[in-house]
């Protein structure tokens, strides 16, 4: 009997929570519209958040809700974009593309290295230690910390320890900007093609020292640029973007530290600033 009356109070017990949880379930069940799922299937799956969302799931959810549109996705190709405003019946819209870029060119080749630093080969661990010993007080430090903390492969670097964006594969996810103890890393539109690619804040041909490329903050961009494309602050040249771009603030650039980057070639320097040949690194005392 005893027996039976503990089967009888579980299974009482067990009828109970059932009708609650189904009575909780009716009550307080939070709508999901099934477009969502849709919506998300048609994305790239990057989640890489350059949409200004965490990842395709919540982004899926603003363009269902209308708070995003299609285009804002914009490592998604334009068939995908289009496919999900044909489905939802709103415009895609369209945002320009951004990628990583990086203030620097100052590579073993053309920036001293003034002391050797012993320890975890990272940027972060190095800065907080003297610095890593480079020259120069600004430039890249070159352990990789970028490379390492991109999952789209999108950065590599070169033989003389300076980071290369790939431009076709940068989903502007911003990890490099994160990681980059100098603050060297931006993420830029991707038609923002005349480039500083320095971040020296000292003045004259003393720069020259320590980097062979670095900003003498001669400020000859500016005299040569459209009225307010380039300006002068701080010892470095500065770039309007809202202005129209053109080629004449490098071309008397006497170190290539101001660049345009053309899609297909790269990084253009130009006539006035002296080819760098030097395929070897630069040891102190070297000219």
């Amino acid at each position: 009997m005893t027996v039976f009356t503990a089967v009888a109070a579980i299974g009482a017990l067990t009828f109970v929570l059932a009708f609650l949880l189904s009575v909780a379930n009716r009550r307080l069940r939070v709508f999901e519209d099934p477009r969502i799922d849709v919506v998300e299937e048609m994305l790239p799956h990057a989640n890489c958040g350059a949409c200004g969302f965490p990842g395709c799931r919540a982004f899926a959810e603003a363009v269902v809700s209308g708070a995003a549109l299609p285009g804002k996705c914009t490592v998604g190709t334009d068939e995908q974009r289009q496919r999900i405003a044909g489905f939802l019946g709103v415009a895609a819209g369209a945002e320009e593309r951004r990628v990583a870029r990086l203030a620097c060119a100052g590579g073993a080749n053309v920036a001293r290295q003034r002391a050797h630093y012993h320890g975890p080969p990272s940027c972060r661990a190095a800065q907080a230690v003297g610095g890593g010993g480079k020259g120069c007080a600004w430039g890249c430090l070159g352990f990789g910390d970028c490379e390492r903390s991109c999952n789209f492969n999108a950065i590599r670097m070169d033989g003389f320890g300076l980071p290369r964006v790939d431009e076709a594969a940068c989903t502007a996810c911003g990890d490099c900007v994160s990681v980059c103890p100098r603050d060297l890393f931006s993420l830029q539109a991707l038609g923002n093609r005349l480039w500083v690619a320095c971040r020296n804040l000292e003045h004259g041909d003393t720069v020259l020292a320590e980097c062979e490329v670095g900003c003498t903050a001669c400020g000859r961009c500016a005299m040569d640029a459209a009225d307010g494309l380039v300006s002068m602050h701080g010892n470095l040249p500065v770039v309007d973007y809202g202005c129209r771009q053109d080629r004449a603030p490098i071309e008397r650039c006497p170190t290539g530290a101001i660049v345009w980057i053309d899609p297909v070639l790269g990084p253009l320097r130009g006539a006035a600033s002296p080819p760098v040949v030097r395929h070897s690194r630069l040891r102190d005392g070297a000219s």
